[in-house]
């Protein structure tokens, strides 16, 4: 009853810490202690109906009676008995909660509130989960099995967490369900009484068997396996088009390779990293009133970090409902018109936002898990994805003249947008001294943005490329800076950067460009009309976008007359509120388009240069690579070729010693003796053995070591050798020097045995077909046994050693310190 009454406290806690995923979910950890509170009254209940010796059926009455006692007590209604003894009144009450807890999963995003429907639903949840676990390991005494109700918890959050989930719940949670194990195993054991070795020293129920312990050792492997893997392999969250694969538009923000599933989307607008577009997918078709429609945007990048802009879990409204309307002022030189559009994703893009225009005031065809965030403008959901719907919505499009504008007063200190969206990572002196020097004299908001944005043109040396260049200065904004070349994600995310630096509120935005594919009033959007560009923030008037990649690299790029071409040849005029748009379906690609864009290697200049910088070439880094994989794999082949040689050396040298002799010499001197040095003959004759028998494992021949040397070499002789005069006869001669050198008084001294190796190899290699040959020299078999047979001996002594550290650490455990005692 001890060992059961342990287990079920065991398995309560394993609960717990396999419920520890969930932390990725809530706000604060009310969630745990209501949680422990529940686990812990059902696993005293399962505790008292095991001391009075209930059956199953019983203890799992009494767990679910407790586990209602303690969801009363913890969600009361007010009409309760003794404020936990439940009526009708609770279980309406509990009916609520639950109804309740499915709508606020759908108004909610990750990380949630404590609310108590969610709260009941959660302990409810954990509560059920302990109810199974007591069961299967106690009750059924199948604690494996308990693993799948733990399971079920870690599928939550996974189930409803946009990003990946946290690595270290899940190892807590592992660490439980391994506790769990070894607990029932010590378990299962003292069932047995006292366990013995081989030896007959008797072993303490905790120290472990050789079974339980690489039972034990594989679990934890395992675990570690499946956790340090994910986080080895390189990392997937690089750049606005990163996980685009497939070659569909792949972009890579931090230099490390582009990856992930079609039509996924990752928020980061980076200062560094690759764009590769080698095939074309359509992703979106947008059929909308307005005649000239600006970007479709589906997202926002706002926190600003060393390496660019990432974007936060957005949070707001359901949005099938009456959306705000837009916040700009109307006054002179803001207008505003009323539009309709229809979107129609193919299932080529694949997320969790909806693309629209900015300001959306109602949108149909979409239901409550659908949210709109009106400081964002952003259409999101936690629960769906946006991959093959079609829906329509109403949006206000404004345009600002360069005047309004200007007119625009500063934001105070104290408002929170300039708080949180004018702060950066870290001070850079080059940002700093860049931005003081284009924006000294200017007088308004709009005319120091205007400078900002107007820095990143032709005439400064910034070019429009697929990819950035490297830098020295270990800061991403400082290198774009100074190499001034890349895509729509760095020229987004510096200027963001510049204008912050600045102290006025910016971020970046992405979504779609026009494109080059109209129908009538329809766009047909592909990969390669994935745009990233800056939004900033003017009082009384809202985000006004700015966007300052060239317009030369960017198939349907739009320009606003508050934000003109700085790179157009002649500047153009629009008329107020109106915008300048490509008038052909090709004209914004031009003849300098993105394929063109990313083979112009001289456009990037560099400050302060007098030479253009230039990409570094990859070749030599392939070089490196491919000679440290040779080099690599000519480790075996070399090391067998090192210790032939040394085996060789001693055998070639003259295995003997002088000694004074019993007669003189003429002029009356001893004569010096030279005999056989008896223990290098010995060492000799072991070497040549030793080779012989390698050479036999590279030629896959077999070899016995049980074996007498007389028996190998008749073997051999009879099996591989007998058609070869010369062979035969060394290889006897090597198993006669090994066989006198084991078991002779005077070992076989005055034999070639180096000419007797080197025949009996060759006979070997001539029998043997082309592939044997080729292992046997560029990866030999004998090479590679003795690696295993080392790594097995090392591993050996390091379990060996283990135990005896266990062993005398064991000595001094709690449990055999009293036991000793009262046997005293």
């Amino acid at each position: 009853m001890i060992a059961s009454r342990n287990t079920g406290a065991v398995a309560a806690a394993a609960t717990l810490l396999a419920a520890a995923p969930l932390s990725a979910i809530f706000q604060t950890w009310t969630w745990l202690i209501q949680c422990a509170i529940t686990v812990a009254v059902v696993a005293g209940v399962a505790a008292l109906t095991r001391l009075v010796r209930a059956p199953l059926w019983g203890q799992v009455l009494g767990m679910l009676a407790a586990l209602l006692l303690a969801l009363t007590w913890l969600f009361p209604s007010g009409g309760e008995l003794l404020a936990f003894l439940p009526t009708p009144a609770t279980i309406g009450h509990f009916a609520d909660l639950l109804s309740g807890s499915m709508q606020d999963m759908r108004s909610y995003g990750v990380e949630v509130p404590d609310t108590d429907p969610l709260l009941f639903i959660t302990v409810l949840g954990v509560g059920g989960v302990a109810v199974l676990v007591d069961v299967l390991a106690v009750g059924l005494r199948r604690p494996a099995l308990a693993g799948l109700p733990m399971l079920a918890i870690y599928s939550v959050p996974v189930a409803v967490y946009v990003d990946s989930v946290p690595p270290v719940p899940f190892v807590v949670g592992a660490a439980g369900f391994l506790w769990l194990l070894v607990s029932d195993n010590v378990d299962r054991v003292r069932r047995f009484g006292r366990r013995f070795t081989g030896d007959g020293r008797d072993v303490d129920v905790w120290e472990a068997s050789p079974l339980a312990s690489a039972g034990r050792r594989l679990a934890v492997v395992g675990v570690v396996v499946a956790v340090a893997l994910p986080l080895a392999v390189p990392g997937m969250t690089g750049g606005l088009l990163d996980t685009l694969s497939g070659g569909t538009g792949n972009g890579s923000g931090t230099g490390r390779g582009a990856g992930g599933s079609t039509g996924r989307v990752d928020l980061f607008a980076s200062l560094a990293g690759q764009l590769n577009q080698s095939e074309v997918a359509d992703l979106v078709k947008v059929t909308t009133s307005e005649p000239d429609p600006f970007y479709l945007r589906f997202a926002v990048a706002d926190e600003l970090r060393p390496s660019g802009f990432q974007a936060r879990t957005p949070s707001g409204r359901p949005a099938n409902q009456d959306l705000p309307e837009p916040k700009a002022q109307l006054g002179p030189g803001v207008q505003q018109a009323r539009y309709q559009a229809t979107v129609e994703v193919t299932k080529s893009l694949n997320m969790s936002l909806m693309p629209v225009y900015a300001e959306p005031v109602r949108t149909k065809d979409l239901n409550g898990n659908w949210r709109y965030d009106s400081d964002r403008q952003v259409v999101f959901s936690n629960r769906e994805n946006s991959r093959g719907r079609k829906y329509s919505f109403d949006y206000v499009r404004s345009t600002y003249t360069p005047a309004a504008l200007r007119a625009a007063a500063p934001l105070p200190a104290d408002h929170s947008l300039r708080r949180d969206l004018t702060t950066t990572p870290v001070p850079v002196p080059e940002v700093e001294e860049l931005v003081k020097g284009l924006t000294q004299g200017k007088r308004t908001d709009y005319d120091r943005v205007l400078a900002i944005y107007q820095h990143f043109s032709a005439d400064n040396g910034f070019s429009y490329r697929l990819s950035t260049e490297s830098g020295s200065s270990g800061q991403d904004i400082v290198n774009f800076l100074i190499n001034k070349v890349g895509y729509c994600q760095q020229y987004a995310a510096a200027m963001a950067w510049l204008v912050r630096a600045a102290g006025i509120p910016a971020r970046v935005a992405f979504g779609f460009t026009n494109g080059s594919k109209r129908d009538g009033d329809t766009y047909t959007l592909t990969n390669l009309n994935l745009h990233a560009w800056t939004e900033v923030y003017f009082d009384r008037i809202g985000w006004v976008p700015f966007d300052a990649t060239p317009a030369y690299g960017v198939p349907g790029s739009t320009r606003s007359a508050w934000a003109p071409d700085t790179d157009a040849p002649e500047p153009s005029t629009p008329e107020t509120g109106a915008t300048d748009s490509p008038t052909g379906p090709d004209s914004s690609a031009g003849p300098a388009g993105p394929d063109n864009a990313d083979r112009d290697t001289d456009s990037g200049l560099s400050l302060g240069a007098e030479k253009p910088a230039e990409q570094s070439p990859v070749w030599p880094w392939w070089t490196a690579g491919v000679l440290a994989l040779l080099a690599l794999l000519a480790v075996p082949a070399l090391r067998r070729l090192a210790l032939r040689r040394r085996r060789a050396g001693r055998a070639d040298t003259t295995a003997a010693i002088a000694v004074p002799g019993d007669t003189q010499s003429a002029d009356g001197g001893r004569v010096m003796v030279v005999e056989a040095d008896a223990s290098r003959a010995r060492a000799d004759a072991h070497a040549a053995w030793a080779e012989l028998l390698d050479t036999l494992v590279d030629f896959k021949v077999r070899v016995d070591q049980t074996e007498t040397p007389r028996a190998t070499a008749d073997r051999l002789v009879r099996e591989t050798l007998a058609d070869d005069t010369a062979a035969v006869g060394a290889a006897r001669l090597l198993g006669r020097a090994e066989e006198r050198a084991r078991y002779a008084r005077n070992p076989l001294t005055g034999e070639p045995l180096p000419p007797a190796l080197r025949a009996v190899r060759g006979a070997l290699a001539t029998r043997a077909d082309r592939r044997t040959r080729l292992i046997a020299t560029v990866l030999p078999p004998s090479v590679l046994l003795r690696w295993r047979i080392a790594l097995a001996d090392a591993s050996g002594r390091l379990v060996a050693l283990t135990g005896r550290v266990r062993y005398r650490l064991l000595r001094w455990n709690p449990r055999r310190v009293l036991a000793d005692r009262a046997a005293r």
